[in-house]
């Protein structure tokens, strides 16, 4: 069979015993492909994130399935279930609320067992609000890391945003439109004020672009009464000329705690923001420096 033969039968599009994992719309409602309804409309069982918004988005495109629920609270009992269903031939599609399955979506103890027991898992391919805003951020899309929603707990979350400091790729992160505003002040602290573009409410009514330094998309965003929508925040890479930028900084924070009577932490602060680099990063510095000319008295 030549290499690029389809590999599935047009004509008869779904297999029993097959788990496909379908991408649904992050907001408009066309962006579907049609293959998607094909297979929605014709296999046996939907598993679905909340079941009564999948219903209804299939009943505008007047398709009426028989549903499951999958979603991150029951998947570690559901899952099996779902499995023994495909094991005797039930033709199921895995959806979530919007987007692209698995992706900072359930699905993962499911697909893993599924792979793991030898069952067909089928992926068609669309949305991902990711891959919607990287394409229009104007950032580097030959590499990118795709980090989903950070940890609640600040610790976890500033432990895990200081590995990523140095990461030269653009950085992806979903997060709700209620910690948003965290999210972005964590980024500054710990890895400066680095360029970013903020997509919310894409494909939507009210799809919304910003692009700017964060401690811009920040004031932005607090000057509103509220904010509504998913959002994908991308942000520009570590530099590696900022190795070399370095040296002079630390310089700066010699002459600034020589010549200021400025506490320690207002210099660190006013060199952060001048510089664009991590507030934490620029005080720890200057608590050795501070340190150092202590010893040397």
């Amino acid at each position: 069979m030549p290499s690029n033969s389809p590999t599935h039968d047009s004509s008869k599009p779904v297999s029993p015993g097959t788990l496909y994992v379908v991408a649904t719309p992050i907001g408009h409602r066309d962006d579907i492909t049609l293959r998607a309804l094909t297979i929605l409309g014709q296999v046996d069982l939907i598993a679905a994130e909340d079941t009564r918004k999948t219903r209804r988005f299939l009943e505008l495109h007047g398709i009426n399935g028989s549903f499951i629920s999958y979603h991150e609270h029951n998947e570690k009992d559901r899952a099996p279930q779902i499995l023994k269903k495909l094991q005797t031939g039930t033709s199921i599609a895995l959806v979530s609320n919007a987007g692209t399955p698995t992706v900072s979506d359930p699905g993962y103890r499911l697909i893993e067992s599924a792979a793991k027991n030898g069952v067909a898992i089928v992926p068609v391919p669309g949305v991902s609000a990711a891959a919607a805003a990287l394409s229009v951020a104007g950032l580097p899309t030959d590499v990118f890391t795709f980090a989903g929603f950070l940890p609640k707990k600040k610790g976890k979350r500033l432990k895990l945003l200081d590995q990523l400091a140095q990461e030269p790729r653009t950085l992806i992160f979903y997060e709700s439109p209620r910690r948003i505003l965290t999210l972005i002040g964590d980024i500054i602290d710990t890895m400066g004020d680095r360029y970013g573009v903020l997509a919310r409410e894409m494909t939507k009514l009210h799809e919304e672009f910003i692009r700017d330094r964060l401690s811009e998309i920040l004031a932005i965003l607090k000057e509103r009464s509220a904010i509504k929508g998913e959002c994908t925040l991308l942000v520009s890479g570590w530099d590696d000329n900022r190795t070399l930028e370095w040296e002079s900084v630390k310089a700066e924070i010699r002459n600034d705690l020589e010549t200021k009577s400025e506490s320690v932490s207002i210099v660190a602060k006013n060199i952060s923001q001048k510089y664009g680099l991590p507030k934490n990063r620029v005080y720890q510095e200057a608590l050795k420096i501070r340190g150092q000319k202590s010893e040397d008295r």
